[in-house]
């Protein structure tokens, strides 16, 4: 598969199988991520994997919270915009797309409730990708490098038969991920991913979802 095959394979997977994700491939797959672009060579990012019984616990813990109705507090907001822009409009498209796939009525309260928990359990994924940068770096420096060793680390999971997702509602409770994940107060949570081999048969993972095309968003000058 070369470079641009992959760019356009890649999409977020939702269902995973229980098969587990070696260290080896793991390690490899973060070799390639740590090779993207950072200024100056900065390399501000830090990674924890996570699987087996932790990854079970953090789950537990994450879900815990989220029926409590408990606040949250990322460390980092991932995903904010106006009930009125283009962006609120894509998000509701694709949400209505997944909920057909699955079979998941607008009406059926218990069964959004129990789609939106899943997305807290890393897709119930065998792996997760946690990424956090330094506290004492900028607010937003390090968001452009940590999302370029992102991309390589989804682009280089597709080599090894991988798919991910890219989730912030694994990080909504950084509280949680420090104490299971003993990470320090000096670190900052960034997002999640997950990542694993892909349940071929899982409805949702059947969905590509759509680009605008680029005389929406791109400007041609002096050509």
């Amino acid at each position: 598969m070369d470079i641009l095959e992959a760019i356009h394979r890649r999409k977020s997977i939702r269902g995973f199988k229980t098969d587990p994700v070696s260290k080896d491939v793991l390690t490899r797959i973060l070799e390639a991520g740590v090779r993207a672009p950072s200024a100056m060579n900065t390399q501000p990012w830090e990674f924890v994997v996570v699987t087996g019984d932790v990854l079970n616990g953090l789950r537990e813990a994450i879900v815990e919270k989220l029926n409590r109705n408990e606040p949250m507090h990322p460390d980092h907001e991932v995903v904010s915009w106006s009930n009125e822009s283009i962006y609120r409009t894509r998000q509701i498209e694709l949400a209505k797309k997944i909920f057909t796939l699955m079979g998941i009525p607008r009406e059926d309260k218990k069964k959004r409730a129990a789609w939106m928990e899943r997305g807290f359990r890393f897709f119930d994924a065998p792996a997760a990708i946690v990424l956090l940068t330094d506290k004492s770096l900028s607010d937003t420096g390090p968001l452009l490098d940590l999302g370029a060793a992102m991309q390589n680390i989804c682009l280089a999971a597709l080599h090894f038969g991988l798919g991910t997702c890219v989730e912030d509602q694994g990080v909504l409770y950084p509280k949680v991920l420090r104490e299971v994940l003993q990470i320090p107060d000096s670190k900052k949570i960034i997002i999640a991913i997950a990542i694993g081999y892909p349940d071929e048969g899982f409805p949702a993972n059947a969905l590509t979802s759509g680009r605008e095309p680029l005389d929406r968003n791109t400007r041609w000058m002096g050509f």
